[in-house]
């Protein structure tokens, strides 16, 4: 008998702390898109899907002035077409993507005639951060930048 309680107390305690930790999840706030406003849809659309490697979803506007990317489980990038203006983007804002190698990813951009730098801004270079990570950064065809990285978490 003394066991079945043990067992039952634990499930209970179990229990109560994944309700507390779904509900802390639930209350919070999570990404759902990143959008921008781009010059060529077509053109943004291509380098997103061929150099970046994202794959598009469908997008519920049909209008032509849409793509959406999946970019985790429940969140999107949407590229908008419209831009008129290319305005000067920083490096420090910037959208990053984790892939399994850096040294991998880069025949892509060289593939595709992408020029990337490391964080100091020396061309064709990776950053070594003193935790380990590899990471480069480029600009797409707005002049959004991007990072890639091989961070594990």
């Amino acid at each position: 008998m003394k066991k079945w309680l043990t067992v039952a107390v634990l499930l209970m305690i179990l229990s109560f702390g994944f309700t507390l930790s779904s509900s802390a999840q639930a209350s919070g706030a999570r990404l759902n898109h990143i959008a921008f406003y781009v010059k060529d849809l077509k053109i943004s659309t291509d380098f997103y899907h061929n150099v970046v490697g994202l794959d598009t979803i469908p997008e519920p506007f049909h209008d032509g002035r849409h793509t959406w990317f999946l970019i985790g489980p429940k969140s999107h990038l949407h590229i908008i077409s419209g831009a008129t203006v290319n305005l000067p983007k920083e490096k420090n804002a910037h959208l990053c993507f984790t892939v399994a190698s850096v040294e991998a990813f880069i025949p892509r951009l060289t593939a595709n005639k992408v020029p990337y730098e490391n964080w100091a801004g020396d061309k064709m270079a990776v950053t070594n951060r003193v935790d380990g990570v590899k990471q480069l950064y480029f600009q797409d065809p707005d002049g959004y930048w991007i990072e890639i990285n091989d961070a594990r978490e």
